[in-house]
């Protein structure tokens, strides 16, 4: 769409208005190999926060000691939107310091099982429409690995109500989810520092 020009032919015979289509809730996919998936993913949850939105992120993958610096970021937010309602409410979920709803522990099995139970409470919200902003960071894992039915959270994704905007991220997005989605982005890798060997740094991995 160069210069907001949609393609032509590409506007669907929906019945809907410019405004009320400008207005239909959107389910991004990050992916592909390259930096910034996630970065992207929290920059459009920074914006939502802006607009007064409740977001809801929620990490499939990442340990629970890595203590990214979005998530500090996200819980200041959180707790100035309870202080002045300033932004909107901000919950952050990490499946490997136990969910809020789950405590398991051990090896792959009880992961695939905390996987599965952190997407059915996801799954859940969604239908009580409980915040208006998901991410849903490095959910393209469990998604791959088998640990969550591909099927079912496309259908749950195409079929809930409301205005919620969801943001997945992570490599290797199963095909059915690239197509069920609105705005999907492929990261490429041109070049890494740590190709050459450099480590992660402050204020660029974390």
């Amino acid at each position: 769409m160069p210069q907001g020009v949609p393609v032509e032919g590409s506007i669907p015979d929906d019945g809907l208005t410019t405004r009320q289509r400008r207005n239909l809730p959107i389910l991004a996919v990050h992916t592909g190999v390259g930096k910034g998936k996630s970065t992207a993913a929290f920059g459009m949850a920074l914006r939502a926060w802006n607009q007064g939105f409740d977001v809801g992120v929620f990490q499939f993958v990442k340990s629970a000691k890595w203590k990214v610096g979005e998530e500090s970021v996200f819980q200041s937010l959180g707790e100035l939107h309870e202080k002045d309602g300033t932004g909107g409410a901000v919950e952050w979920h990490k499946m490997g310091s136990g969910w809020s709803w789950t405590r398991k522990r051990g090896g792959e099995t009880d992961h695939a099982a905390d996987a599965l139970d952190g997407w059915r409470e996801i799954a859940r919200r969604l239908r009580d429409q409980t915040h208006r902003f998901y991410v849903l960071d490095e959910f393209t894992y469990p998604l791959k690995w088998g640990w969550v039915d591909v099927d079912e959270v496309v259908e749950t994704l195409r079929t809930r109500p409301g205005n919620q905007h969801v943001v997945i991220t992570g490599r290797d997005a199963p095909q059915a989810l690239v197509e069920a989605a609105d705005l999907v982005t492929e990261m490429t890798k041109v070049r890494h520092p740590m190709d050459a060997g450099r480590k992660g740094q402050r204020g660029i991995e974390w």
